[in-house]
This record gives structure tokens, C-alpha cells and sequence, in this order.
């Protein structure tokens, strides 16, 4: 059975201020998160529509991981690996899916979306009542839940923050009973990954994952507040578009460096039977390597 929770994220915000700050989030964290070949690379972001939600923005990412991911599951995938990710954004109602070709029976399928309410909604997303009766609903509180100590600073913690912009924080505990404005983010989160034995032990490392990256990156939302605090639409889609021609070249340049690489160790392992320093470094494609405790990161720390 496919694990399914609905995680809830309240903000000391409205819905039409979230809209701004998460694409401010998402587009500085993406760059902030790619290096050394792994991060986002932007393949399309294009205006959609559909005839139940109306217009939108459909975007399409390659998620480079490389050391992003555990030991245990570098050593089944090649080394230069991508999840895609493809969102329809109907604010305040989105829809994204990973998959990944190396990984067929891997699927990850979120359905969102954002409410001023303090996470009160029962069924926002109209789940079937097949489904609500499986499904497990899980608060993520940006202040009092525990971030990930390497992910920790104290300039991003909603107990320290207050906004010169707005005057909003510091929260304390209680927080969502008497904070206004307040938005919630309801996430409903489908994990998937039908391998005998393996099943359940990626489906609970897939959501632990989601979780710690949805309370990191709500947090710096909250804690980036003055710097995306006033922008338009425009204002942020224009630093969007800014920030993915950064990440684009900055991956891409990466991976070229890593790709030619692989293929000269795979060069000079042929010519003396021995591996090649760079080998012991970049595997080739189909191999896999452990990185360094230093350069571990959390999945999904794009998000």
C-alpha cells in the first residue's frame, strides 16, 4: 500500500504574501543547494492551463543528487543520477510529481493547497474517504519542531526572527492560537516505491526526508521575509527567471566537469588495469561512490 500523509504548515501569513515568498524560497535555496554537479537544472517553465483550475505555470526540473542520498541507495544507481520533477501551479492549488527513469517503480505525487486558516481544514484537497481513512496527518510547526542541527542557523530561527518590514515574530510557543494573519499549507504527499523488501523502508525515508525539507524551507521563508516582503509578481518572477539561468549554468558547467572526468579515469583504467585517482573520486556512470560525512545534505533540500 502506497504511504500517504498530509503534512500541515502554518505560516504567520496571508495566502497572497505566501505566493511570493515560496517562489523567493524556492528559486534562492535552489541556488544556495547547487554545487559540484548537483542541484536544480530549470528544462522548462511555461504558462498552463486546465479547464478544472484555469491558468497556471507549469514547470520541469532534473534534480542532479549524487551525494545528496544515503550510502544504501547510491549503491543501486549510477553515479551522475536525476529525479524530474514537474509542477502545475494553480495557486493556491499545486500538483507535483517525481519520478525517475533509472528508478521506474519510484513515484512521488503531491497534491497542495494553501488556506488562511490555521490548518483547520479537514479534507481542503478533497481526498475519497477510502483514502482519508489510510491517510496520516502530521502538523510541521516552523518554530518549535527541531531542524536538522547542520541545517541550523540562528538568523533562520522563528524564535529569534522578527521582521523589520512587518513586525511579525518573534513566535513563541502557542504561536498559531494568536498569530494574525495566518495561512496553512496543507501538503497531501503519495509515496511510492513497489520493490519487494525494499518498500517500506524507502516510503518512510522518502517522507522523513519531505518533512525535514518542508520545515527547512518554511523557515526561510519566514526568516527571508524582509528581503521578498513588497515584491510583486513581477518583481519575483523576474529574480526566478535571474536565479535558474545562475543555477542552469552552474550545474550544467559542473557536470561537464564531472562527465569528462568519469571518462578519463574510465580511459586510464583501461591503459594500466589499475584505477586512476580521479576514479577513486567520480565513479563511472553505473558505478556509485560514498561521499565524505562533510558533504552529506538532505534530500529534497531544493524543495
Amino acid at each position: 500500500m502506497v504511504l500517504t500523509k498530509e503534512y500541515r504548515i502554518c505560516m504567520p501569513l496571508t495566502v497572497e504574501e505566501y505566493k511570493v515568498g515560496q517562489l523567493y524560497m524556492i528559486a534562492r535555496h535552489s541556488l544556495e543547494q547547487s554545487e559540484k554537479g548537483e542541484g536544480v537544472e530549470v528544462v522548462e517553465n511555461s504558462p498552463c492551463e486546465s479547464e478544472e483550475h484555469g491558468k497556471g505555470q507549469f514547470t520541469e526540473k532534473r534534480i542532479h543528487l549524487s551525494s545528496k542520498l544515503p550510502y544504501w541507495v547510491q549503491s543501486m544507481i549510477p553515479r551522475l543520477f536525476y529525479v524530474t520533477e514537474k509542477a502545475w501551479n494553480y495557486y493556491p492549488y499545486t500538483e507535483t510529481e517525481y519520478t525517475c527513469s533509472f528508478l521506474p517503480k519510484f513515484n512521488i505525487f503531491i497534491k497542495t493547497r494553501f488556506e488562511d486558516n490555521a490548518g483547520t481544514s479537514e479534507n481542503c484537497l478533497g481526498v475519497s474517504e477510502e483514502d482519508l481513512a489510510n491517510r496520516q496527518v502530521e502538523f510541521v510547526d516552523i518554530a518549535f519542531d527541531e531542524v536538522v542541527a547542520k541545517h541550523y542557523k540562528e538568523e533562520e530561527d522563528p524564535k529569534l526572527y522578527k521582521s523589520e518590514k512587518t513586525g511579525r515574530g518573534v513566535l513563541i510557543e502557542g504561536w498559531k492560537e494568536h498569530t494574525n494573519p495566518i495561512m496553512c499549507s496543507y501538503k497531501l504527499v503519495n509515496a511510492s516505491f513497489e520493490v519487494w523488501g525494499l518498500q517500506t523502508r524507502v516510503e518512510d525515508w522518502i517522507h522523513k526526508a519531505i518533512r525535514d525539507i518542508l520545515l527547512l524551507g518554511h523557515r526561510q521563508a519566514f526568516a527571508w521575509m524582509d528581503e521578498w516582503h513588497g515584491m510583486s509578481l513581477d518583481d519575483v518572477r523576474e529574480y526566478e527567471k535571474k536565479v535558474q539561468e545562475e543555477t542552469n549554468t552552474k550545474v550544467l558547467q559542473d557536470l561537464g566537469l564531472i562527465e569528462a572526468a568519469a571518462v578519463k579515469a574510465a580511459g586510464e583504467e583501461e591503459d594500466d588495469g589499475e584505477p586512476s585517482k580521479e576514479g577513486a573520486i567520480v565513479a563511472k556512470e553505473g558505478e556509485a561512490t560514498s561521499p565524505t560525512p562533510n558533504s552529506q545534505k538532505s534530500w529534497f533540500s531544493w524543495y
